[in-house]
């Protein structure tokens, strides 16, 4: 952060302040320090990909031929509770700038509040749902103003040292995201925003906006102050989008923010890979007209942790944990068939470097054995806040932001034969039910998207029975009208058609591994589902990349060395191996820690012999490369 402090005197003493880019509207063109200019970017999430990896990936971009980086700031990354800000290690969006400049690249930054990106809530942190009942979100609401307006103020004076014209690299910041795509159509918020970034990062930097290429986007969208962009994929065709574009910016440089190098993926269905001659083509339609291009994604990166989002359509849709996107760099940052493609056509318009860069090494560790355990209902380590009332409380009531809640009924109960219905209304998102320790069934928002979901209990219930109701978050949805996404139970637990009262709501944010209190595996302890299973591995001297492969698991949550990999679920795919970069692995003779927490039914049978992982060297995240 010191360099930041003295950018200001740097400036001053060196004259960069000199230094300009701008938009011509006579000729439709960028200008950069007095010259015309035209990006070629790629978008590259540094909240995808370890900062480890920050140089090598920005590196493989310039190599490609790219002149800028696109990234996304999600908010919930940096305040993940009101009025504390996180921009350490990992989340460090000055070094990321600054790599960028380093190698070569200029940045365009997509500065939110709002981003979508397949992210958690579209970014927007989750602890907005608690501080006002119906808070609008992305609207002029004034609770919702106050806490974009605070955000803003820490994140935009932390970048304007880096602007263009400061002697940094950021060319271009984004108001907003896709605006015309949500119901509000609040002028009044983009309004507001913009006087915002303009108080922080002044007059002369260019604003700008992104939407779909038609009208019944851009009218919501788009505002006069703030210049009007479009995204759109393969066509031969490009300037049957950019007229949407003309329609608003009559003059200008052509730009497509968003051109989708392949698609996002969802859990249950197969991976979205797109022709890499047809993406290689397509750029070559636009760069013939003279536009800018961002292509989303150049490298996809990973959603680790919890940080991957959600969709609907007429379900609940939640997207895995790699975020490959069949990029030109793959979800590890190796370059492969569609990166050369591309490479060659953006040497007919600009000079591109000569040479190709090198896949990270990848190694095959082998097996694992699963040789510790805890259940998860014997570990109260494990809970960091119980909450006693009549009916459950939401995860956000918690003030819990990502994983799991344990409710448990707090007092007698009316007998009820077994073949009884138990009802969870509103199920966000997935609850593993048990009755006395005995598992009754499982219920996932994915049949639908807001129902109030059943299961016939497999058990009698006496006046001593206890219901525990475990949920998991898989994923606040991003994008479209439903982004207040509460998690847990919403509205109440019936049996029979009667309320059942009396709870107690445990948070299990899982983000402390240190707290599970682990035994030896054995045969008269073991149960199958909602359990933690340890075991321990060398990656040798030198640590490189690798990828966990869960043959026998089921779905559940990967950790190593404390470091939260993400999700796995195999059977439904059609990721069935998760990434491991190599930073997070311990040279010998330090051994590593692997740790599953298996939500439905593991394979560790007596006497465990199928009780393992394994680490592969060749990824399996559906179609492949």
């Amino acid at each position: 952060m010191s360099l930041i402090n003295l950018l200001p005197l740097f400036v001053t003493i060196c004259g960069v302040s000199g230094r300009s880019f701008s938009i011509d509207y006579q000729n439709d063109t960028f200008v950069k320090d007095g010259a015309p200019f035209r990006y070629i970017s790629g978008s590259l999430h540094y909240s995808r990909v370890p900062s480890h990896y920050w140089k090598d990936r920005l590196e493989k971009l310039y190599a490609a031929g790219l002149n800028a980086v696109q990234t996304y700031v999600p908010w919930n990354f940096h305040e993940p509770t009101p009025g504390v800000y996180d921009f350490e290690g990992d989340k460090d969006l000055v070094q990321f700038i600054q790599i960028a400049q380093e190698v070569g690249l200029l940045v365009i930054l997509r500065a939110g509040p709002y981003i979508c990106g397949e992210w958690e809530m579209g970014g927007l942190p989750s602890w907005l749902l608690t501080i006002k009942p119906n808070i609008a979100l992305r609207t002029s609401d004034p609770v919702y103003l106050f806490y974009v307006d605070r955000w803003m103020s820490n994140l935009l004076t932390l970048i304007s040292p880096l602007l263009y014209e400061n002697g940094g690299p950021i060319i271009t910041v984004q108001v907003e995201n896709e605006y015309g795509s949500y119901y509000a159509c609040d002028k009044t918020y983009m309004i507001h925003l913009e006087s915002v970034f303009r108080q922080y990062l002044g007059q002369n930097v260019v604003l700008f906006t992104t939407d779909g290429p038609a009208a019944s986007y851009l009218n919501c969208g788009a505002i006069p102050s703030l210049y009007a962009t479009v995204d759109f994929g393969v066509t031969s065709n490009p300037m049957q989008y950019f007229e949407a574009q003309r329609q608003y910016e009559p003059h200008g440089p052509l730009v497509n923010s968003e051109y989708y190098t392949g698609w996002l993926d969802f859990w249950g269905q197969p991976h979205q890979t797109v022709d890499s001659t047809a993406v290689a083509e397509g750029l070559d339609a636009i760069l013939k007209v003279n536009a800018n291009v961002n292509m989303y994604m150049f490298e996809g990166g990973t959603n680790f942790g919890f940080w991957n989002g959600a969709d609907t359509s007429d379900k609940y849709m939640t997207q895995p944990t790699s975020y490959d996107y069949n990029a030109p760099l793959n979800e590890a940052g190796d370059p492969w068939e569609k990166f050369l493609l591309i490479k060659q056509v953006i040497s007919k318009y600009q000079p591109v470097p000569s040479y190709i860069p090198p896949a990270t090494p990848k190694t095959a560790y082998g097996n694992v054995s699963m040789v510790e355990y805890a259940w998860l209902l014997d570990s109260p380590q494990t809970i960091t806040k119980n909450i006693t009332s009549d009916a459950p409380v939401t995860m956000e009531l918690l003030e819990q932001s990502f994983g799991y809640v344990i409710y448990r009924t707090s007092g007698p109960l009316p007998p009820q034969p077994s073949g009884s219905v138990l009802t969870v209304l509103g199920v966000h998102d997935r609850a593993v039910v048990y009755v006395d320790d005995s598992l009754q069934g499982i219920l996932t928002r994915i049949e639908a998207i807001n129902t109030n979901l059943s299961l016939i209990l497999k058990s009698s219930i006496t006046s001593q029975s206890q219901i525990v109701i475990v949920v998991e978050n898989m994923g606040r949805i991003n994008y479209g009208s439903m982004i207040n996404d509460f998690k847990g139970i919403l509205y109440g637990v019936e049996m029979n058609g009667t309320p059942i009262t009396g709870w107690t709501s445990q948070s299990v944010p899982l983000n402390d591994t240190t707290r599970i209190p682990f035994q030896v595996l054995a045969a008269n302890t073991i149960k199958q589902s909602t359990a933690f299973f340890r075991g321990f591995f060398s990656s040798g001297n030198i640590p490189n990349d690798t990828f966990l492969s869960l043959p026998g698991w089921t779905k559940g949550q990967a950790f190593i060395n404390g470091f939260n990999l993400g999700r796995y679920w195999p059977g439904e795919g059609p990721q069935k191996t998760l990434y491991v970069p190599a930073n997070i692995l311990k040279a010998a003779p330090v051994m590593n820690e692997l740790i599953l927490f298996e939500i439905d039914n593991s394979p560790c049978l007596p006497p465990f012999s199928s009780c393992y992982a394994a680490f592969v060297s060749i990824p399996d995240i559906g179609n492949q490369h």
